[in-house]
């Protein structure tokens, strides 16, 4: 297994958490996605449509924009009911991937699906023997330990206006948010770090990723990936105010971090490359 620190086993993979909307256009750069593909090393890939209720033209998408990649196989993987998470078929799709990738949707589909399923033990197996799990929106937001799941964006946050849930644990003391900047989520992701400060508050960008490897990643693609750390928070409302009341939260550092910037999640340090 990888080295160990803090008493937690550090997986020799990497994660690869998108905003949503990256890149897909054959004749486009698809940063992303080449990074994606080269990091599998022509090995197959799994395309894990779970998230989505709806999951017709997810694949063939997928496959047009990883056509000309350099990849091995590319399979689609979905659980339309949870009783399908131990259906050996579903389960040998995972048994020689070398990555598999969250499509977007909901992302409680994710892990009332496969949540404490065969599959996804199979997942965090992958990972920690230096596989590549790559999700984009639902898909990014899964990966924490605590995941949002609903609040209102473009505007001040609300004490109750907050909806989290359990994710799958592959990153541990943060809470991500997607379509940051495009959809005006600031507001709920500094409500996600008052709930609990010991955890850093990341939002990224459209058409941008975190790569993350051990305890740092790096960015990504066009836009920006915003880090909130409320750890020396000297304020905060949340456990006195009425539910309709507007967030109060006294010094918060914030990171903006644009492509090949890095970010250290153990010492919450931003530094550039060299």
């Amino acid at each position: 297994m990888a080295d160990t620190s803090g008493g937690e086993t550090r997986p020799k993979g990497t994660l690869i958490i998108i905003g949503g909307h990256e890149d897909r256009d054959p004749k486009g750069d698809r940063t992303i996605l080449r990074e994606f593909a080269r990091r599998a090393k022509g090995g197959k890939i799994v395309l894990a449509t779970v998230a989505s209720h709806r999951p017709e033209g997810y694949f063939e998408e997928y496959e047009a924009a990883f056509a000309d990649l350099e990849i091995g196989e590319l399979i689609e993987l979905y659980v339309e009911e949870r009783s399908q998470a131990s259906d050996r078929e579903k389960l040998d799709v995972l048994d020689d991937a070398a990555a598999i990738f969250f499509s977007g949707g909901d992302q409680l589909r994710i892990t009332s699906q496969i949540g404490d399923t065969s599959i996804e033990d199979k997942v965090r197996r992958l990972y920690e023997r230096g596989g590549v799990v790559a999700g984009t929106s639902a898909g990014a937001s899964v990966m924490s330990e605590t995941m949002l799941v609903k609040g209102t964006s473009k505007e001040t946050h609300r004490i109750g206006d907050l909806h989290m849930a359990p994710g799958m644990g592959l990153v541990h003391n943060v809470i991500i948010d997607q379509h940051f900047a495009e959809r005006g989520r600031m507001g709920r992701l500094l409500g996600a770090v008052a709930h609990n400060p010991r955890v850093l508050g990341i939002g990224i960008d459209e058409d941008t990723a975190a790569v993350l490897e051990g305890d740092e990643f790096q960015v990504i693609g066009s836009g920006g990936v915003y880090v909130v750390d409320g750890s020396h928070v000297s304020y905060c409302n949340v456990a006195e105010a009425r539910a309709d009341c507007a967030l109060s939260m006294h010094d918060v550092k914030v990171h903006v971090l644009s492509s090949g910037d890095c970010f250290n999640l153990k010492t919450r340090t931003p530094r550039r490359p060299g």
